[in-house]
């Protein structure tokens, strides 16, 4: 019998004369997420691909259903998509998930699970301390509406949940003790779960989310206002989000009739849809207002790159996927003063911010836009400079990278990382409430 002989590969030695180090494996993460769209969706997948896939092997699972999953498959992710996992409180589903969770994490093993949203954080958290998963990270997208306000009343936002998700402040705050890191995605909220005691002081770190820079139009094409029925030549006012009543649409469209009564040549436009969709429509017309309801659309970048000014009137909000993407455009920004909104709009630098339910306060700054254009454009061009630098998927993955390393033990978690640069505040909340205040 004959036998084939290799040659013996070259031995590789350090500058020390010893062979390297073997590479270490590589870490399973899973991301759990109750929908994987929107601000929140758009931001797990960026995080889940831009990691290392040389030290990480990431996985998402999710909902069934929603515009993202084809993104993560074409992009190499490993996704599980779930019938269960629902938004609202189904106990029945709600228990379903749990167990298909369990039985994910035992059969694949994962080194971390990184949740995302309430639903997936309770159900997700629950599944890793039953997987007795070595690390638990959950990543705070906003303030809910359950929590209380920062300080310490009841919030004004009962009429943006259902009576079922009341009982998630009960859960969040029982289910920190099995949360290794949290991440928020601004200084803001990352206060404001602290004082919600959703979140545990000194185990929470700030990971902007990231906005894909590249896929950003900043000049509007030629023909964009056209195509959506909008005069050559009229102001456009726009804003993207859901239809619902987080993002309080109702109240843009009573901005718009006092914009229209001052500047009876102004166009409006809503891109999204939601439940809200139809109230906001007819209340359109019995105020008699030019509002243009886009519905979803494949081309939001170029319609948001027409925008004369882009406007937010959401009643909470972490920062906003569509206004990170709306400020790296270059567009005039006018805001709801909510949340993780004024860590990125700085009055008269980056936009200007109005009191949330303040459709009058909305629209005098509106005007200002349309009326002072030199300076709105100054704006919108230093925002764009700030979102650039701030939100990038780089610095976002070089983060959580810092965030797994040192909860694996890796290295340690000490001074600011490449956010804080960028944030004029610590990166990591340490101590006590009054640190946190300070």
């Amino acid at each position: 019998m004959s036998r084939t002989w290799m040659p013996t590969p070259a031995r590789v030695v350090d500058d020390a004369g010893l062979p390297p180090a073997p590479p270490l494996p590589r870490v399973k993460v899973l991301h759990v997420i109750t929908r994987l769209d929107a601000g929140a969706g758009g931001n797990t997948l960026v995080s889940a691909v831009g990691m290392d896939r040389g030290r990480y092997e990431v996985w998402i699972a999710g909902a069934a259903g929603g515009p993202l999953w084809k993104d993560a498959h074409r992009q190499g992710i490993r996704t599980v998509e779930m019938t269960s996992l629902r938004r609202e409180v189904a106990p029945v589903d709600d228990l379903k998930a749990l167990v298909a969770l369990v039985r994910l994490i035992r059969r694949e093993r994962f080194g971390i699970v990184h949740l995302h949203s309430a639903k997936a954080g309770v159900l997700g958290r629950l599944a890793a301390a039953l997987c007795r998963v070595p690390v638990v990270v959950y990543t705070l997208h906003g303030r809910d509406p359950w929590w209380p306000a920062p300080d310490g009343r009841v919030n004004d936002l009962g009429d943006t949940m259902s009576g079922g998700l009341r009982s998630f402040l009960f859960l969040e705050r029982a289910l920190r003790p099995l949360t290794d890191r949290f991440v928020a995605v601004s200084p803001t909220v990352a206060r404001d779960a602290v004082l919600a005691r959703v979140a545990t002081p000194g185990r929470i770190d700030i990971a902007a989310s990231a906005v894909d820079i590249d896929g950003i139009a900043v000049h509007a094409r030629a023909g964009v206002a056209a195509a959506l029925g909008v005069p050559d030549g009229a102001p456009l006012i726009g804003s993207v989000g859901r239809l619902d009543a987080q993002k309080a649409p109702l109240d843009f469209v009573h901005m718009a009739a006092e914009v229209h009564r001052r500047h009876p040549e102004a166009r409006f436009v809503m891109i999204g849809e939601g439940e809200l969709a139809r109230a906001a429509a007819g209340l359109a017309q019995m105020l008699d207002v030019p509002v243009i309801f886009a519905g979803q659309r494949s081309d939001v970048a170029d319609l948001v790159a027409a925008f004369d000014v882009f406007v937010i009137s959401s009643l909470y909000e972490g920062v906003g996927r569509a206004l990170t993407e709306a400020l790296a455009s270059g567009r005039p920004v006018v805001a709801t003063a909510v949340d993780g909104v004024v860590d990125v709009v700085v009055p008269g630098a980056t936009g200007l911010l109005a009191a949330p339910r303040d459709p009058s306060g909305l629209a005098e700054r509106v005007c200002w836009m349309l009326e002072h254009p030199v300076e709105a454009a100054r704006m919108g061009a230093q925002a764009r400079t700030s979102v650039c630098e701030l939100f990038s998927p780089a610095r976002l993955c070089s983060t959580l990278d810092e965030i797994y390393s040192a909860a694996l033990g890796l290295v340690p978690l000490a001074g600011p990382g490449p956010v804080a640069a960028a944030i004029p505040t610590s990166r990591r909340v340490r101590g006590s409430v009054a640190d946190v205040l300070s």
